[in-house]
């Protein structure tokens, strides 16, 4: 859920445990994992993604566009536990037409609220080939990035804004099976939104679903150099209403499913991957903007 702020206005023959710990494998690209981080490695992510919001029935006709980088950093501390930073850059961007029927575009761009958070799991299961983990996680978002941005038409707003201003804590849990040929991860998560310069962002509930599948090359054997794998990913996204000054903005938020399929090339140290996530379900309120697409592309490496 590390994204969500973001778009208000993510062949080895040695055994399957090893690999766990101490080398790349597939994983979500929307969501976290629950296999461990090797202690004392870290895991660094870097995905860049394009996002568009369109469908705005009122008058301003309003479209919202978000460029940006996340970048991840993972150690850890011990087999059994991770810890976690997140740093956004984002570039935003709204059209919209004005009362007097001029259409002009708001924007800004910069770092958003970071995340720090950490991961440790509660049951495992280990067997030859096989491997299935349990890990709650719990943090906080910080009011780092600029909650109080202008430009000629005045203050943004604030769903515009590269920070919310408040203290947001998120926890969940993440469940991680995986075999020698797929892999699948759920997650649940929840995230509470505080006031801040009279605006709430809605309380966040997310439930993910994701599954990796080794597309070649279909038989194991000594000296393959990477692994492609096909991901199906699903998200059911649901946000309560922002408030404004205490007093609920019945044009925003609502619940969204999203389908996203994608591709990931994995090697002992390092994976490319890319994915769209495209919105098969939307019930808005009011005239909340509807998500057309979300575009991830990105790497990650273990060191």
């Amino acid at each position: 859920m590390w994204w969500s702020r973001i778009f208000e206005s993510t062949g080895w023959t040695i055994p399957l445990v090893f690999i766990l710990s101490a080398a790349a494998t597939a994983a979500p690209q929307t969501f976290n994992t629950a296999l461990p981080v090797a202690e004392g490695e870290f895991v660094f992510r870097e995905q860049f993604l394009y996002r568009k919001a369109s469908g705005d029935s009122s008058p301003a006709d309003r479209e919202v566009e978000v460029l940006g980088g996340i970048s991840v950093l993972g150690y850890g501390v011990t087999g059994d536990f991770a810890a976690f930073a997140v740093l956004p850059y984002l570039d935003k961007e709204l059209d919209l037409t004005t009362t007097g029927g001029a259409r002009i575009t708001r924007s800004t761009s910069g770092f958003g609220d970071p995340r720090l958070s950490a991961r440790s799991p509660v049951y495992r299961d280990d067997a030859p080939g096989r491997t299935f983990r349990i890990a709650p996680f719990a943090g906080t978002e910080m009011p780092t990035g600029d909650d109080d941005d202008s430009d000629g038409q005045g203050t943004l707003p604030a769903t515009l804004q590269l920070g919310s201003g408040s203290w947001d804590p998120f926890g969940g849990v993440v469940m991680t099976y995986q075999t020698l040929d797929y892999q699948i991860d759920a997650q649940a998560s929840y995230k509470i939104n505080t006031e801040a310069n009279g605006f709430e962002f809605g309380d966040e509930a997310q439930l993910d679903a994701s599954l990796q599948y080794r597309l070649r090359p279909r038989e194991l054997g000594p000296g393959v150099p990477g692994f492609l794998y096909g991901v199906l990913e699903g998200n059911l996204r649901y946000r309560g209403k922002n408030e404004i000054g205490g007093i609920d903005d019945p044009n925003s938020c609502g619940t969204t499913l999203f389908l996203a399929p994608g591709l990931q090339y994995v090697t002992k140290r390092w994976i490319v991957e890319a994915i769209v996530q495209v919105p098969i379900v939307q019930d808005l309120n009011g005239d909340a903007l509807e998500d057309d697409l979300t575009v991830r592309a990105g790497f990650r490496f273990n060191f």
